[in-house]
């Protein structure tokens, strides 16, 4: 490797020192009383050994008194080299614009360390290792050559120096006179290009890389160590980092979005009149998605988000059931952000509003907010995805307006959880909320509960297909003879992904449940689908492999119609056949459309 221009000149430095000091035959002892040269306390070429230092070493001599009261300053500097690595060795690799591999360098750092404090020596640091590369030791070979040169130094001592000296008595002075060599400007030009180098790359790289306050940072902690000391530099800097750290992170937006139920819809395929109402009614559902770290600096914005919602002229222009908040993205939750869900579940509660809870995917939030008491809580729900949340929310609209009915209805099987807590008919009587469900509920089920079918599949056909065409029993009276009664019990695998279609189903009653797996490190699709839905309808017309595992979840009754039959009906009846293709499709690019939306929105 050619030598680097700083290099040179470290070597041009001692060289040119002598020249003038040989030219004006000046006396190395007067130039080294005059602090030109570097003094030592023993004669060059002792016959000490080089370990005979360790032997001065009493512990009975040791006074442990100024050790007790120098404590904070060795506290100081232990918090400043646990820092020191971490930050240190990503510069260093910037600095020499190399690759270092961080978990190595630390591991490299602890050892030497340890070792270099157990032996007494000097402990590593960066601008040491910084140097070493930008003359050319960047390998393990000339890491491996320093060691032994290092060790041999150590061991011969100082006598090459006397053997020098005697050579030449005129030169260097008296023979009695201990001269070291060494011109004090080498090491201090040393010094002071490292000194210039490491502030340069303090002030001046940085200044477009980092932020005004991170750069007030570094420039208050160099003037404060250079004015007063390390230790006060090292405090100093973690106070100041403190506050900006707080400053920044207040600044920065605790609340990634915000949004209305019927904009993210859960994955469950419903039926076309139950999805209508669901959309209609699910803006009373508020979805707030959090993000980052949640402590006293952000978390009230999240409150005042909230406390806006259930704000008496806003609550009456536009009501609110639930309150979903997510928390996917959030990497972590403070006491004092958790005491603030405590006080908005008080203000929702009195609303009659409930909060649901989701996106766990970290356990250190749900113990923190567990720490608090907020999840057993009254009007407070929990689930594990925002999925899992918003399809409790549909239902919990689904069963409000059938319960709310005074004549006999069709029962429905509704997938998630079974146990509803909250009673909507009993507590919103004559509310926004409550006036707002019956009269979606009116308009858009109620047609279906006046439908006079009592025959099967033709009654699931209406439900499957009402809402596309205006269908009577005689659009639909050559399909049932070509279809096939099956009842399933819960926990049945009806097919497994890669598949070959064996047709497709219409649900009767019961409830089914596929897992999309896409890719191998993504994670996996729930979409349930309820009576009055379609099942494997896409790979049973066109023919492909399924894409999907199907699962019965609640005991299920479906109807089959297989490719033999379909083929059939083609060959029978092809009006009909090419209708009810048609009508399929349909259905399949709603629930495809619904799939996809829901998936936008996590």
């Amino acid at each position: 490797m050619p030598l680097s221009h700083s290099t040179i000149d470290f070597l041009i430095i001692p060289i040119v020192f002598y020249i003038v000091v040989a030219a004006a035959q000046l006396d190395l002892g007067t130039l080294r009383r005059d602090g030109w040269l570097f003094e030592t306390t023993r004669e060059v070429g002792g016959v000490d050994s080089w370990y005979a230092f360790y032997t001065y070493y009493d512990w009975r001599a040791v006074q442990w008194t100024p050790i007790w009261t120098t404590l904070p300053t060795q506290f100081a500097l232990l918090f400043f080299n646990i820092l020191h690595p971490p930050l240190n060795v990503p510069a260093l690799a910037i600095s020499l614009d190399e690759d270092v591999d961080t978990d190595k360098e630390l591991v490299a750092h602890g050892i030497s360390n340890f070792a270099a404090g157990c032996l007494g020596t000097v402990f590593v640091l960066t601008y040491h290792t910084l140097r070493f590369y930008r003359v050319g030791g960047g390998s393990r070979l000339a890491g491996f050559m320093l060691a032994v040169a290092t060790f041999l130094l150590l061991t011969i001592g100082t006598w090459p120096i006397a053997y020098i000296r005697a050579l030449f008595p005129r030169f260097f002075g008296k023979p009695y006179m201990d001269c070291h060599v060494t011109a004090v400007m080498v090491v201090g030009a040393l010094i002071l290009v490292l000194g210039i180098d490491l502030v340069k790359e303090a002030l001046w790289d940085t200044r477009h890389r980092v932020s005004r306050l991170e750069y007030i940072t570094i420039i208050s902690i160099m003037v404060t160590m250079t004015v007063w000391d390390f230790v006060i530099g090292v405090l100093f800097g973690i106070v100041v980092s403190c506050f900006f750290f707080v400053v920044q992170n207040s600044q920065r937006r605790s609340i990634r979005t915000c949004y209305t139920g019927d904009t993210a819809i859960s994955t469950v395929r419903r039926p076309a009149d139950h999805r209508a109402y669901i959309r209609e009614v699910s803006n009373q559902t508020r979805i707030i998605q959090l993000q980052g770290f949640l402590f006293f600096g952000t978390i009230s914005h999240v409150e005042e988000t909230i406390r806006s919602l259930v704000n008496d002229v806003i609550f009456q222009a536009r009501p609110v059931r639930f309150v979903v908040v997510d928390f996917s993205l959030v990497a972590g939750v403070d006491l004092s952000a958790a005491e603030a869900f405590v006080r908005i579940q008080r203000l929702l509660a009195a609303k009659g509003v409930v909060l649901v809870f989701c996106g766990f995917s970290r356990p250190e939030v749900g113990k923190a907010l567990a720490s608090v008491g907020v999840l057993e809580q009254p009007y407070v729900e929990l689930f594990e995805t925002l999925n899992d949340a918003m399809e409790w929310t549909e239902n919990a609209y689904l069963r409000a307006w059938f319960r709310a009915q005074k004549k006999e209805t069709t029962p429905i099987v509704l997938p998630g959880r079974r146990k509803v807590d909250v009673d909507f008919h009993e507590t919103l009587v004559g509310s926004p909320r409550r006036l707002q469900l019956k009269a979606a509920g009116e308009r858009i089920i109620a047609s279906e509960l006046s439908t006079d079918v009592s025959a099967e599949p033709l009654h699931t056909l209406f439900k499957v297909f009402g809402s596309f065409d205006a269908l009577d029993h005689a659009s639909l009276s050559a399909l049932p003879p070509y279809f096939e009664h099956a009842a399933f019990p819960a926990g049945t695998v009806l097919w497994e992904k890669d598949d070959p279609p064996n047709g497709l189903y219409i649900i009767q009653s019961g409830v089914l449940r596929a897992s999309y797996k896409f890719a191998e490190h993504t994670p996996i699709i729930e979409e349930s689908m309820v009576s009055g839905t379609l099942a494997g309808e896409l790979s049973a017309l066109s023919g492909l492999a399924r894409n999907a595992r199907v699962v019965v979840e609640r005991d299920a009754v479906l109807w089959r119609l297989s490719a033999e039959s379909m083929k059939k009906l083609e060959e029978e009846h092809p009006h009909f056949a090419q209708q009810f293709v048609r009508l399929v499709l349909k259905a399949a690019k709603v629930d495809t459309d619904t799939l996809l939306a829901a998936l936008a929105t996590r």
